[in-house]
């Protein structure tokens, strides 16, 4: 079984053309492999989420490229291969919190019975059981992005790529938050990269990646 899940070859992201062009991410080279746990640390604007959307498949490199090897056609990556934990709000606003949960089971062709099983196996775990029947619209933003982990981990997939997952929470919601992602992910092979410009959040991860002015140092 192939260990590198993705990796990057000299990829680069340019926004625009001509006199407006930016340079969002340039000559990164990276692998990830099973149960890797690394942090993408940098500050705002330093080309983390981009190299992340490259890594997901939401977005092509305009130079260089990157190669999902143990995880085959990028057609197939989502939602079961590779999970993302969006930096913005990202549930689905007409679904209550469970079934924004079982989205993505549903798309991977489990019966509507084991999603909803899943899902409140899930929200359980996390503590969030309580907001199961609530509109995106009646959580809090820190609570929005728990059950956005949540939803990632749902599939128990390869990897997951997590944008600022803690950017919302106060340290000890970050700390508890952190805590159940690692529990839930022991003793898989699922690896986990983080951004974050958080260093507690950096510390406890095994490997430290940074970036400055879109490239990786």
């Amino acid at each position: 079984m192939p260990d590198i899940l993705v990796e990057a070859i000299d990829a680069g992201r340019v926004f625009g053309t001509d006199d407006h062009r930016v340079i969002a991410l340039q000559h990164a080279t990276c692998k990830v492999e099973r149960g890797d746990r690394i942090a993408l640390v940098g500050p705002s604007g330093s080309g983390k989420s981009t190299l992340l959307h490259l890594l997901a498949s939401l977005d092509d490199p305009t130079s260089g490229e990157v190669r999902w090897l143990a995880l085959g056609d990028k057609r197939t990556l989502r939602p079961s291969k590779i999970a993302f934990v969006f930096q913005s709000e990202s549930l689905l606003a007409p679904l209550t919190v469970l079934e924004n949960i079982e989205v993505p089971r549903l798309l991977a062709g489990v019966s509507a019975d084991q999603a909803r099983s899943e899902a409140r196996e899930i929200l359980g775990a996390l503590d969030l059981g309580q907001l199961a029947d609530k509109l995106p619209e009646e959580i809090s933003g820190g609570q929005a992005q728990r059950v956005a982990v949540a939803r990632s981990l749902v599939s128990t997939p390869d990897l997951i790529l997590a944008d600022e997952p803690t950017g919302q929470l106060d340290h000890a919601a970050a700390n508890q938050l952190l805590d159940l992602l690692a529990q839930r992910l022991e003793g898989t092979t699922t690896a986990l990269v983080i951004a974050t410009h958080d260093t507690s959040v950096a510390a406890r991860m095994a490997t430290q990646w940074t970036m400055q002015h879109g490239a990786l140092t």
